[in-house]
């Protein structure tokens, strides 16, 4: 088997330093969403989060060479789904705004993203929209029950999008998560229950359903390379936690 695809799990001082970044992470998140309002830029959100991810003693993973993201944080409106570029742009009342991002605690990352409505008025397609979505990574977390292979979680999170009549993003996925921002396994948001490999105990796995009120394509921004947008220019939404494979469960990280 080849080395780049093996899942190896995560040592205890690891999983340690996984939990406290997690920690910091949620808490970042929770303070987040009391600075959102129409009038501010996602570029000023995008350098508070930069400050903050600092002050915490925490990593920023997005400026790693490696990955090169203009950006501290990837914040997505409207039809974007992901990687969206802070810039300029100023939020309006009932913007539909996702947050995505990773940060690091001495070498060992994780992954959160929430979706959001601008200000205090949402039409009830878009609550839907929220609502079905975030219910979709709840139901594919309860299937990692210890060891669990990546078709059970893909398809009970296809299951709760399928029922919410919701277009289903097949082009983006979940993924592990921990020494390094991306590892195997990917995690589509659709499958067959008995495909894919078994994870492990002491694995790390990113969960991140995205899914629109319109159809499942979505094309990459010519202008900044990053951002993902619907190609049906639909609303988009996306939640993801990290979690840790346990023998008898999972426990999340990134838990607000």
């Amino acid at each position: 088997m080849n080395k780049a695809n093996q899942m190896t799990p995560l040592t205890s001082e690891q999983i340690e330093k996984a939990r406290i970044a997690g920690r910091n992470l949620a808490e970042l998140f929770q303070a987040l969403k009391t600075r959102v309002a129409p009038g501010i830029t996602t570029k000023s959100l995008d350098l508070w989060v930069e400050k903050e991810i600092i002050r915490r003693g925490c990593e920023i993973s997005y400026h790693d060479p490696k990955i090169g993201f203009p950006g501290s944080i990837c914040i997505s409106l409207n039809d974007e789904v992901v990687h969206g570029v802070p810039d300029d742009t100023v939020l309006k009342a009932s913007d539909v705004v996702k947050f995505d991002l990773v940060i690091g605690y001495r070498g060992i990352k994780v992954d959160s993203a929430f979706t959001m409505v601008v200000g205090e008025q949402m039409d009830v397609s878009t609550k839907h929209l929220l609502d079905i979505t975030e219910r979709a990574l709840y139901a594919g977390i309860e299937t990692v029950k210890g060891p669990v292979r990546v078709g059970e979680i893909s398809s009970a999170i296809e299951n709760v999008l399928k029922k919410g009549k919701l277009g289903i993003v097949r082009e983006l996925c979940g993924h592990g998560i921990g020494v390094e921002q991306w590892q195997p396994p990917e995690i589509p948001n659709y499958g067959n229950r008995h495909d894919g490999p078994v994870v492990p105990v002491g694995v790390l796995l990113a969960i991140e359903p995205m899914a629109s009120l319109g159809e499942d394509a979505v094309m990459l921004d010519e202008d900044d390379g990053w951002t993902y947008h619907m190609r049906d220019g639909s609303l988009a939404a996306h939640f993801e936690h990290t979690v840790l494979v346990t023998p008898n469960g999972c426990e999340i990280l990134t838990q607000q």
